[in-house]
């Protein structure tokens, strides 16, 4: 028979004490360290899901048209769009998705690539702009941190891994115990700290699952994360289906290097060659009967279609849509135009649809004008969140000190935190690997160092 004495109960308070300080003491570095970078996310995500609307509002005059009559063929447009950035050569095409929006050609030259914007109709050239500079390309690399290089965007994908443990410290620090405040209401007013840490809580644990699955379907974008998991899935089976290129003879390009928008999934699919014999005898379908057999083969408005760049290329028509169910890439042989690889959404393995699910959702556009607020509203909560963090953080802190929670009693703690850490590490290399030095120099570093013991008290 066992004796509970009542040093037990004790000494599992004192471990709950030291839980609790140690996720604080996470949580609060956490946040501290990805603060700027939450807040850029929250607001250039919030511009992009409005891309169309700010596309129709402020660049109308290259966007919109006025529908009269038959509209000029493909290979015109082309044309005029080569001939208006001089010296030169039609890429892309894209068909316009309704009667009343323009022709986009992607041309490249010595200048680069530029997106040059044609009246379908009477061929006039509305807008040339450089693609790299367009707003909607500007506002994404920014939310990526990609239009800052490589390492600016390797730290975004550690602040997305970061926002999913600040989701998950949150619950667990929010989870009511014995409180009757800060669950679902609101304490004090604006002048007290009570205000501002009820209502981040609050904020949080609402949205937190929200949060949660932006940073989650936002992962597939980043440079390492979203490389390596497209590889693992495609080599699994779970990416896009490779059979289909069992028989087809491949370039060394991939999707992505000739349009200017594809599916996650078929992205790094290698790009299939034309017939090379019949390149010595037969003459290329040309850009019209590349986009009518896209057509005729129920391609959706709206799709890109690149157009070869040499003698063994292929036409792609692919169409990235909001209506997942029309999503799909079509490499035509430019001799024959017979389809070499015709691959829809349908066809994707389960997990590789529910990324781009997910990637849809992320963006804005699966369920229409409720998707983009309820994403909106995600974005808000994000912006809410760092903004109570700050002011939260800004009345508690002591004079001349950063203000960290303390050091947890029972150091033992860490043990099993450590073990989620290495598993999370394992998931998100990048985001696992910064936890690991930021844990490392909690322990090893300013245990030891009486100036960064105080500073950081």
């Amino acid at each position: 028979m066992s004796t509970i004495t009542a040093a037990e109960p004790a000494e599992d308070a004192a471990h709950g004490v030291s839980l609790y300080r140690a996720i604080w003491r996470w949580h609060f570095f956490a946040g501290l360290l990805v603060i700027p970078f939450m807040l850029n996310l929250a607001i250039t995500g919030s511009l992009y899901l409005f891309k169309d609307e700010i596309n129709s509002t402020f660049f109308g005059y290259r966007y919109i048209v006025q529908p009269t009559g038959k509209t000029l063929p493909a290979a015109r447009i082309a044309e005029i769009a080569a001939s208006a950035v001089p010296g030169s050569t039609a890429t892309s095409y894209k068909d316009p998705v309704l009667p009343e929006r323009s022709a986009i050609v992607t041309v490249s030259g010595d200048a680069g690539s530029t997106l040059v914007f044609v009246n379908p109709y009477d061929g006039k050239v509305l807008g040339v702009v450089g693609s790299i500079d367009e707003f909607n390309y500007v506002v994404k690399r920014i939310h990526s941190l990609a239009y800052f290089g490589n390492t600016a965007n390797r730290l975004i994908e550690i602040a997305g891994g970061f926002a999913m443990v600040l989701v998950v410290t949150g619950i667990y620090l929010w989870w009511p115990r014995r409180q009757t405040g800060g669950i679902v209401s609101v304490r004090g007013t604006p002048g007290r700290r009570v205000f501002w840490r009820d209502l981040h809580a609050v904020t949080g644990a609402f949205a937190g699952v929200l949060i949660f699955f932006l940073a989650i379907t936002g992962m597939p974008w980043s440079g390492y994360w979203g490389a390596n998991a497209n590889a693992w899935l495609t080599e699994h089976g779970l990416g896009y289906p490779v059979q289909l290129w069992d028989d087809v003879p491949k370039s060394r390009k991939i999707t992505e290097d000739i349009l200017p928008k594809s599916g996650w999934i078929v992205e790094k699919a290698p790009v299939p060659l034309s017939d090379i014999a019949a390149a010595q005898s037969a003459r290329p379908i040309g850009l019209d009967k590349a986009v009518e057999i896209a057509k005729r083969l129920g391609m959706a408005p709206g799709f890109d279609v690149a157009i070869p760049s040499d003698e063994t290329g292929v036409y792609t028509a692919s169409l990235y849509p909001e209506d997942l169910s029309d999503e799909r890439t079509i490499h035509i042989d430019q001799y024959s135009g017979k389809p070499l690889i015709d691959i829809a959404f349908n066809q994707y393995p389960l997990l590789g649809r529910a990324i781009e699910w997910g990637i849809n959702i992320h963006q804005g556009q699966e369920w229409g004008r409720f998707n983009q607020l309820l994403m909106l509203a995600t974005c808000l909560a994000i912006v809410l969140s760092c903004v109570t963090a700050v002011v939260m953080w800004w009345k508690r802190r002591p004079a001349g000190r950063l203000g960290v929670p303390p050091m947890p009693p029972q150091r033992s703690v860490y043990y099993g935190l450590w073990v989620i850490t290495g598993i999370f590490a394992i998931a998100f290399p990048m985001s696992g690997l910064a936890i690991v030095v930021m844990i490392a120099f909690d322990q090893l570093v300013v245990r030891f160092v009486p100036l960064l013991k105080r500073v950081l008290a």
